[in-house]
């Protein structure tokens, strides 16, 4: 698809549950709960400052978890750009029977993914669902906008899955990429 808009992407700043250690996927707990730390509101106002690309004609869309509300806001602020958008798009991966666990259920899952993007073991949400929830924001977003630079807010597998579909990679080769540091902005 040849896009009419640029893309980026900006993970959420640190945020209560990584500092925990934890998952937190399910949007009973995420979408009111587990917001950013202190340092997470700077990594995200440092990455989108130190941005050429961005500024305030910014269109941000964000996960409506808490973690990528919060540093949409920050990021809005920063830049001086209009109103965030939430979209469910951008949702956290949903981790099934590992919510609330340890995030070391991560590799696990990730190593799953890369024999089968389509695997739901332990009810985890299937990569290949993830990356296509994701592209067809990228494709309504494509529908209604020409000409704008559009950030999105999400979390590290959301987004690490999303750029395979950017770069025309499968699902399962999320984690051949490098991954997506707290706060982090990169272009698409």
């Amino acid at each position: 698809m040849r896009l009419g808009n640029v893309y980026l992407g900006q993970r959420h700043g640190e945020s209560q549950a990584n500092a925990r250690g934890i998952i937190i996927s399910d949007p009973a707990r995420g979408v009111p709960g587990f917001g950013l730390t202190a340092r997470g509101r700077e990594q995200a106002r440092a990455e989108v400052l130190g941005c050429p690309l961005l500024g305030p004609r910014a269109v941000i869309v964000s996960s409506d978890f808490l973690r990528a509300r919060e540093t949409a806001e920050v990021a809005r602020a920063a830049l001086g750009a209009g109103p965030v958008r939430l979209s469910a798009a951008l949702r956290e991966r949903w981790f099934g029977a590992h919510e609330g666990g340890s995030n070391a259920a991560y590799e696990r899952v990730w190593a799953r993914d890369r024999e089968d993007p389509t695997h739901t073991d332990d009810g985890v949400e299937a990569a290949k669902a993830v990356r296509d929830r994701a592209w067809a924001l990228v494709e309504a977003l494509e529908a209604e906008l020409r000409g704008e630079t559009v950030l999105l807010v999400a979390h590290g597998d959301p987004l690490q899955l999303l750029q395979t579909a950017f770069l025309d990679r499968g699902a399962g080769e999320h984690r051949d990429l490098p991954p997506w540091a707290p706060g982090e902005v990169r272009a698409f």
